[in-house]
């Protein structure tokens, strides 16, 4: 089939690039000429594991192109997916402009039928936006055709960060929101046909209206976001009882009921998604008269997470941190990406350098993003600034730290080398935000140890290590 992506950022490369990788004939649109340039000379843009080999691969085959013609992208595609960017605008609500721009563009250059399908994350109502903009160019082209033009679909995208390529490859669900018309039925035929490949084994798609396929993508964030926030306020609790929520997570878990996914306890979520999505429909309900308290809460609940481990280096080592230094591991939001937004590791080295402290960071993959995106959280502050600096390792970033902070769960942080680890640091204390560590291997090894929610665990660890030390003596 014939497929047109308008917009070539991380939704759209992905889509198309595993869509080209089935056999189809894919263009990937974008209005950034300098983009498109780089992905010609086959340059990725974002940091996805797998994607730049199947895009390399595709481009040789010929089977994916990259342009910056708005007319020829039209005009190829028999399906045409919107999947540009919706940022939060200043009310929390879902920016439109560029979805409704690409539906213009879509009205102005389309000869014939075509099936429009909305794969960025929009709010529920969006569809009948995006037909009424390419309704209205058509009309000023006078164009009035006997029979209907267009179909827009709903087909929200359900991707992880770090594992994209996977979860397209391997759909737990295709959520496919058709109208029930004739060019509905049309659409929804084209669209079963495209995802065939997908539903050999068993059928994966859910078809439903399409306000209900909005409103699933909205519901699905909405859902794990909650969870995090859920933990996150047991685990504070957690360490004024007395309690570890690692052993309460593992309690819960095993519950067919509950399960154990998105229930690990830190130092808050981040990312182009939740915080984004969580806002969005938290709009959308106020601007229908209703009030989700729920999710009104897991916001703020996320906003005072990210603050609890500069709480707890406050507590350790005081109000002023000047002359102080913190190694920093992990800048990326989560692992496996090198996305920015919203990440906690923002919020914790502005506080770190707003009481005086210094900081030296690393990411595996996240470094150049980092200075980008933190340059422009400090451009006020040149002082702040300039006592932040970023390491060429792990252990470069720990060296000679007052205490290392822990921040993304990459994995080459899970078994680092504690020994080293320890004579690097000028004091061997370690802020954990993602509970990587058992605190009793820490304590044995002479390494004071902070997680979230973990202070039971910690004071087991400490009691443990005295009673071992009375009965040696």
């Amino acid at each position: 089939m014939n497929l047109t992506i308008i917009g070539s950022g991380y939704v759209g490369l992905v889509t198309g690039a595993c869509l080209a990788d089935i056999g189809n004939d894919v263009i990937c649109l974008d209005v950034d000429a300098r983009k498109i340039d780089l992905l010609n000379e086959g340059v990725v843009p974002i940091h996805e594991p797998g994607l730049p080999e199947i895009i390399e691969r595709n481009r040789r085959a010929r089977r994916l192109s990259f342009s910056t013609d708005v007319a020829a992208a039209v005009a190829h595609g028999e399906i045409l997916f919107i999947a540009v960017g919706t940022p939060p605008d200043e009310d929390g609500s879902a920016d439109l402009q560029y979805v409704l721009g690409a539906a213009r563009s879509i009205g102005r250059h389309m000869d014939g039928f075509k099936v429009v399908v909305d794969k960025s994350t929009v709010p529920v109502g969006t569809a009948a936006f995006v037909r009424d903009a390419i309704a209205t160019e058509l009309r000023r082209r006078e164009i009035q055709p006997m029979q209907p033009m267009f179909s827009v679909v709903s087909n929200p995208e359900f991707l992880k960060e770090g594992a994209a390529v996977e979860d397209f490859a391997r759909p737990d669900r295709i959520v496919l929101g058709c109208d029930d018309d004739v060019p509905g039925e049309r659409a929804r035929e084209l669209m079963k046909r495209l995802y065939a490949p997908f539903n050999r084994n068993h059928e994966r798609t859910l078809y439903m209206d399409v306000p209900s396929a909005e409103f699933t993508k909205y519901a699905a964030n909405a859902m794990l976001a909650t969870r995090i926030s859920f933990m996150n306020e047991l685990a504070n609790l957690a360490d004024r009882v007395g309690a570890d929520i690692e052993s309460v997570r593992r309690g819960i878990g095993s519950d067919p009921r509950i399960g154990y996914d998105f229930l690990y306890a830190g130092c808050g979520y981040g990312g182009s998604c939740f915080p984004k999505d969580v806002k969005a429909l938290v709009r959308t309900a106020e601007e229908y008269g209703e009030s989700l308290q729920i999710l009104s809460a897991v916001e703020a609940v996320n906003e005072a997470q990210k603050k609890v481990l500069a709480q707890k280096i406050v507590t350790r080592f005081g109000a002023d941190l000047t002359g102080r230094r913190f190694g920093v591991w992990g800048l990326a939001f989560k692992p496996n990406t090198d996305d920015m937004r919203e990440a906690p590791s923002r919020a914790l080295i502005a506080e770190l350098l707003a009481r005086g402290a210094s900081v030296r960071a690393y990411d595996p993959v996240a470094i150049k993003e980092a200075k980008r995106v933190l340059a422009l959280d400090l451009a006020a502050m040149p002082e702040e600034r300039a006592r932040l600096d970023f390491a060429v390792d792990e252990m470069a970033a720990a060296d000679g730290a007052d205490a290392l902070v822990v921040l993304t769960e990459w994995r080459a942080f899970k078994m680092p080398d504690f020994g080293a680890l320890k004579d690097a640091l000028k004091s061997a204390v370690v802020f954990d935000g993602r509970n990587l560590y058992d605190p009793l291997a820490l304590r044995e090894l002479g390494i004071e140890y902070h997680a979230v929610g973990r202070a039971s665990a910690s004071a087991v660890s400490a009691g443990r290590q005295r009673a071992e030390a009375a009965a040696r003596a």
